[in-house]
């Protein structure tokens, strides 16, 4: 079998994936691998794709190899798979898998996004290890790793694949202008718009008439025209000094020209199941504020040009990414057949989430995405000292094992449940001391009544 190697990571040759695609190509000596390290020479190949169709022509298997970013796939991969699609190569009867590793945040969105732009492509899908950074250090983690390219290998020879689902998506509609700019606004709170857009006129519209209707101030920042000098590189010298490697301003847009507002807008066309190359750079880049959750509270919209009900991963990517921020979801903005409603939606509910200052709940996504930072922090405070700092004085190491007294009791519980006399008497008692804090609470608000 001959086998492609896309490498998104930007340390190219030094990526951690890579290693296990190294130990592939060792153990099973009968298949001959390729590699294009795209992650680290995307600007190259921006300039010469000549080589890439060279290479997937003669290959039998492309895979993907590349590190969680940001809920997906690393921006320089986004780039590259953005130029397959331009300049039209060739995946058909080709087989595709991928390997990616993490620390189990969100690799679930990164690894269907891979599988939804692999059917784009025509790609026959076989399949994805999601490994954890250090699972090749094991003997386990190796029999994972093995046990999955025997499976590869098993489908390929077999003509197995995984079938390609694409949900229909209702057709994007010309959108003009509807609204006419309010008389009177207040600049009490300030609302962050960030956009992609170039060469855009629906989208563009779409930002014109939510800044025409929304009550508040108003702040467009186009990432069309910031000139980036690169995407993330996964170097890890932010999380040393606190500043980006890259000296092209961005640290200075981020924190005083967009997270110093009261809420922010996100507005975009979706693109291969995602915001685009342009705004998965952006949110890597974000990582020069580490794993802290700097802006709490502050809530999020969306003005989003295309049919998000036909993109389920993406609408999970940006629940996920308001969950683990603890940052109110006003709206999210899409329907293709009433937009001009939807932008209403959108300023109304965004205006009162700023005027009430509501507190966000927290779900799985958030609950579980923290756990998972919390305890890589942890372990990793020494050289994430930035982070661990946040982490103690935000109170974010709620480890349970430190809850001795909850422990302490729910083992006395256990056991009086194990006593055949004392069990039925115990549940009742459980059951009432459940409900208890509750009933205080509840019953405080009759005082208040009286008083």
């Amino acid at each position: 079998m001959k086998v492609l190697v896309i490498n998104g990571s930007p340390k190219g040759k030094q990526s951690v994936t890579l290693q296990t695609v190294l130990y592939f190509e060792k153990l099973f000596a009968d298949d001959e691998f390729e590699f294009l390290h795209v992650g680290k020479k995307i600007r190259k190949y921006q300039k010469d794709f000549s080589k890439v169709f060279e290479k997937v022509e003669k290959a039998d298997l492309i895979l993907f190899s590349y590190p969680v970013y940001t809920f997906l796939a690393p921006s320089q991969l986004h780039r590259f798979i953005e130029l397959c699609k331009i300049n039209g190569v060739d995946f058909s009867g080709k087989y595709a898998a991928q390997i990616s590793t993490s620390k189990h945040f969100y690799d679930v969105t990164a690894n269907k996004y891979i599988e939804d732009n692999c059917g784009d492509l025509g790609l026959k899908y076989i399949g994805v290890l999601s490994a954890d950074m250090d699972d090749l250090l094991s003997k386990k983690g190796q029999r994972e790793a093995t046990d999955f390219w025997k499976y590869v290998r098993f489908c390929f020879e077999n003509d197995i694949y995984e079938k390609a689902v694409k949900l229909p998506a209702r057709p994007t509609k010309p959108y003009e202008k509807q609204f006419k700019t309010i008389i009177s606004k207040t600049d009490r709170k300030t609302v962050a718009i960030v956009t992609d857009c170039k060469n855009d006129p629906n989208l563009k519209n779409m930002i014109d008439d939510f800044v025409a209707i929304f009550p508040f101030k108003t702040k467009v920042i186009n990432l069309a025209e910031f000139n980036f000098h690169g995407g993330c590189l996964g170097c890890f010298s932010c999380a040393a000094t606190g500043h980006c490697i890259w000296k092209d301003g961005f640290e200075d847009l981020l924190r005083n020209e967009i997270q110093s507002c009261d809420a922010t807008i996100y507005a975009f066309t979706i693109k291969d199941h995602s915001l685009g190359p342009v705004f998965k750079m952006y949110n890597d880049r974000q990582f020069c504020n580490g794993h802290r959750t700097v802006t709490v509270g502050a809530p999020v919209g969306y003005i989003i040009n295309g049919d998000l009900d036909a993109e389920p991963n993406l609408r999970m990517v940006l629940e996920g990414r308001k969950s683990v921020g603890e940052n109110p979801l006003a709206y999210l903005a899409y329907d293709p057949d009433n937009m001009a409603k939807e932008i209403q939606i959108l300023s109304k509910k965004m205006a009162f989430l700023l005027d009430q200052e509501i507190v966000p709940t927290k779900d799985f996504y958030g609950v579980g995405g923290m756990k998972i930072f919390r305890d890589l922090i942890y372990v990793m405070q020494g050289l994430m000292k930035a982070d661990h700092e946040f982490y103690k004085e935000k109170g974010i190491y709620d480890f349970p094992q430190k809850e001795v007294g909850r422990i302490l009791l729910m083992k006395m519980v256990g056991g009086l449940m194990t006593i055949p006399g004392a069990a039925k008497e115990a549940k009742k008692m459980m059951g009432e001391a459940m409900v208890m804090p509750y009933k205080k609470i509840i019953d405080s608000l009759d005082k208040k009544d009286e008083d």
